[in-house]
């Protein structure tokens, strides 16, 4: 006869866990503690990291900086 495996996370931390994430009335892509940081926190920082770099380079572009002789 085979032993049955223990699972890895005891019954009841797994039911109050699910219990406290459908207590939450948040967007369920918000609900863990890090999730802010990466559904948030990167997408802004992209948008504004290709927004700079955008500018700088019409900056330089209208004013000939970088130009090849």
């Amino acid at each position: 006869m085979v032993e049955a495996e223990s699972p890895f996370r005891p019954r009841e931390k797994l039911l109050e866990k699910q219990r406290y994430f459908q207590n939450i009335h948040k967007h369920t892509y918000l609900k863990g503690p890090f999730d802010k940081v990466t559904s948030v926190a990167i997408p802004i920082a992209l948008a504004a990291s290709s927004l700079f770099l955008i500018g700088r380079g019409i900056y330089n572009m209208s004013h000939g900086i970088g130009k090849k002789e």
